[in-house]
C-alpha cells in the first residue's frame, strides 16, 4: 500500500511543475500594458482595452476595447494570449525574462510575440524560425524555474 501511494505522489510532482505560471503582469495582474490582445490581430498594432470588458487566463487578466474583442478571446484565448507569458520572446530564446515595450510587438506564424524594443524585434526577424524555436525550447525550463 505504501509503494502505491508513494508512486501517486511521484506522478504528481510533474503535473504540479506543469501548473506553474510565469506571466508578465502589472501590480494588479493586468497583461500587456493593459492593451487589448486581440487589436494586435484585427487592427495591427496595440489599442488600449477597457476594464469593463476584461477576462482572465492562465493568471493574468486582459483588457478588451470592446464586448467583440473580449467575446473572440473568450472564444480561443490561446489564439490571442501573447506567447511566453507576454516577456520578450528573444529574452526567452536566450534564457532570460525581460520586459518588453509594448510598440515592439510582432506575428510571427500567428503567434503573438512581444519584444524588449524594436531593434530586438529586428534581430529576432532576422531568423524567425529559429528565434521561436530556442524561445519554445527555453520556456518550459524558465516557467519551470521562475513560476509560481
Amino acid at each position: 500500500m505504501f509503494g502505491i501511494v508513494m508512486a501517486g505522489f511521484a506522478l504528481l510532482s510533474p503535473l504540479q511543475a506543469a501548473d506553474k505560471l510565469l506571466v508578465n503582469v502589472d501590480k494588479d495582474g493586468v497583461a500587456l500594458q493593459a492593451h487589448d490582445p486581440v487589436a494586435f490581430f484585427t487592427t495591427k498594432g496595440p489599442v488600449k482595452g477597457k476594464p469593463e470588458f476584461s477576462s482572465e487566463y492562465k493568471g493574468a487578466r486582459y483588457f478588451f476595447r470592446n464586448a467583440q474583442n473580449k467575446a473572440a478571446f473568450d472564444k480561443e484565448p490561446a489564439k490571442y494570449e501573447p506567447q511566453f507569458g507576454g516577456f520578450c520572446a528573444y529574452g526567452v530564446g536566450r534564457g532570460a525574462v525581460v520586459p518588453i515595450r509594448i510598440e515592439a510587438w510582432q506575428i510571427v506564424d500567428g503567434r503573438l510575440l512581444m519584444q524588449k524594443d524594436t531593434s530586438i524585434r529586428d534581430s529576432f526577424s532576422e531568423d524567425p524560425k529559429g528565434n521561436l524555436e530556442k524561445a519554445d525550447a527555453r520556456w518550459p525550463k524558465l516557467v519551470e524555474k521562475k513560476g509560481k
